[in-house]
This record gives C-alpha cells, structure tokens and sequence, in this order.
C-alpha cells in the first residue's frame, strides 16, 4: 500500500471532483486518511514517513498542477492532512498527559486551599489572643495579621500566574490546531484558558473599568473560537492567532496595581 498511496489519492482526488464534493477541506481529509491508514505501518519520526508525506503532497500538487501559481490552497490542504495523519498518534498520546495534568493541578489546588485554610485558621487564632493583650499589643498583633492576610505580593504572584497559564493554554490550542490536532483536543485548550482567565480577572472595580475593554474582546475571541471550531471551519487557526495576540495585549502592563506600577517606577 505505501507504493500505492499517489495514486489511492489521485483516485480518491477524482472521485470527489466527479461528484462536486472537490473542496479544500475535502482534500485535506483525503489527504489525512490515505496518510494515517499508511503511516499506522511505520516509526513516528522515520524516513518512511517523511517520504510518505512527501508522496501524498506530490500527489495533490499532479492533480491539480494546471492551477500553477493558484495552488496555494490545495497544496496548504494537503500539507495540513499530511500532519494529521502522521501525528494523529501523537496527539492522542499528548490528549493522555493533558488529562494528567489536568488531575495533578487539581490535586494542587486542592492541597493549595487545605494550606491557605489552614494558615486562615492559625491568623485567626492569633487576633484571638491578642484581645486579652494591652491595647498598643493588640494594635500591633492585628496589623501585622492584616499585613499578612492582605498581601498584595500574593494576590499578585497568582494573578500573574492564572495569566501565564490562560495564555499557555492558548498556545497550545494553536500549536495542536497548526500541526494536526483534534478539534476535541483544540477546545480542551481554549476551556483551560478560560479556566485560569477567570482566575485571572481583576477584581478591583477601579481595575475592571481600565481593562473592561480588553477583557470583553478576550471573551468574545474565547466564544467566537469556539463557534469556529464546532463548525470546523478553517477560520479557526486566523481566529485562534487573534485570540493569542488579545491575550497578551490584554495582559500587558494595563491591568497592573497602582502600586505595582509605582514600585517599578522606583526600581527604575
């Protein structure tokens, strides 16, 4: 089968001419299961493959040759159904770790909020034992548990990473929607970065009204990704590098505490 592969294409290529059907995403689905059902036989990474890939593409390009400098398209199609098809293990394997992840960070959370529980319990305690102290102790005991309880640091050491981890999330749903991965796989990125967006939104109204803007766009390039890849359109991949680009200008220094800002004014 893997001699046979240009011309299996050529004749699936035909068959879908002949009956109207001869489209951009019909090509790249030719393409991706001629290439899988062959790729199956060889070692991910191998020459084999390469030259596979290498056929499959050759084959589109012969079939559609007349076209000459009009064959952007087709040739993009094929290449696209090419890495799907080869990598369609790899993104099942990658699928498996996310879940993983996905179980550890929860594990994570959960000990995170047992300790944050926990410390709440030992700052209440000590404001409990400072009601029995002279009035200048007690002062003192409930500023420093205040200073504590209000740390600005933390509150923004894990704005910053709710941040990192939602553009993360991004990425990897424009790497895996780039080389071949699974529209369930897609959106299993993009409800990560909602996730941690969410986590991430400012809760200061002061704060809210600065990045309101950016914020909106955000989620309506969330929603409007997530349309696009329910109904598999190619538009995915344009909307999925705007909603990167939108993130990290939303993420910019916009959204920064007064305080933040002047303290890096000062380092300055």
């Amino acid at each position: 089968m893997p001699n046979n592969i240009k011309q299996q294409i050529q004749a699936d290529l035909q068959q879908a001419k002949e009956t109207g059907q001869l489209r951009t995403d019909r090509i790249r689905e030719i393409v991706k299961s001629a290439v899988s059902q062959v790729g199956s036989e060889f070692k991910q990474g191998s020459s084999e493959l390469r030259s596979l890939v290498r056929d499959a593409v050759s084959a589109v390009i012969e079939n559609f040759q007349e076209k000459g400098s009009e064959l952007k398209d087709e040739v993009t199609a094929s290449i696209e159904g090419a890495l799907e098809g080869i990598n369609s293990q790899r993104h099942e394997a990658i699928a498996k770790t996310q879940t993983d992840i996905k179980r550890l960070q929860a594990q994570l959370d959960g000990e995170e909020e047992e300790l944050q529980q926990e410390v709440d319990v030992i700052l209440a305690e000590i404001e409990e034992t400072g009601k029995e102290k002279p009035a200048s102790t007690k002062t003192a005991i409930d500023s420093a548990v205040n200073t504590i309880k209000d740390s600005e640091e933390a509150a923004l050491l894990k704005k910053r990473y709710a941040q990192l981890q939602a553009q993360l999330a991004i990425v990897r749903a424009n790497l895996a929607a780039r080389y071949g991965g699974r529209s369930l796989e897609v959106q299993d990125y993009l409800d990560e970065a909602k996730h941690w967006y969410d986590k991430a939104r400012p809760q200061a109204e002061a704060v809210v009204v600065q990045v309101g803007e950016k914020r909106s766009q955000l989620e309506d390039k969330l929603g409007e990704a997530g349309t696009s890849l329910a109904r598999k359109e190619r538009q995915i991949k344009q909307t999925l590098r705007e909603l990167l680009l939108t993130a990290a200008d939303l993420f910019k220094d916009k959204d920064k505490q007064p305080a933040e800002k002047e303290r890096e004014t000062i380092h300055k």
